[in-house]
């Protein structure tokens, strides 16, 4: 019986030392997905600072493309950490840990993406 009690618990720790490490992995998640983050916005940041270094560079559109491009970049990064992100969400369980919902994912690549497109828009409109 004494055998029976010690493998229980050996079962219930290595359960607990799963749930900890998954909690682990998605915390990891949200700090990886915060850091593709900020790759894109220095993406927008080097699309903003085009316009500072090339002033009246001529013609225009040619910086501005150049511009538009890191924009772009800076949309994609923004999708493609949300993607990675829900995905590692997908495959884990949340067991004690306080983790953001998956839909703040979305609404912050949503947020990011309309911010960007605006920062184009002024951009082209200088």
């Amino acid at each position: 019986m004494g055998a029976s009690s010690d493998n229980k618990n050996n079962q219930d720790l290595a359960r607990d030392r799963t749930d900890w490490a998954e909690d682990r992995t998605l915390m990891a998640n949200e700090r990886t997905f915060s850091s593709w983050v900020g790759t894109g916005l220095g993406a927008v940041g080097v699309a903003i600072g085009l316009k500072a270094v090339f002033g009246e560079f001529e013609p225009t559109w040619a910086a501005k493309a150049v511009a538009t491009l890191f924009l772009l970049a800076a949309i994609a990064i923004f999708w493609a950490a949300r993607r990675q992100a829900l995905k590692t969400f997908a495959r884990l369980n949340n067991n004690d840990a306080n983790v953001q919902p998956t839909r703040s994912y979305t609404v912050l690549a949503v947020i990011m993406t309309l911010a960007t497109i605006g920062t184009g828009a002024i951009l082209w409109s200088l």
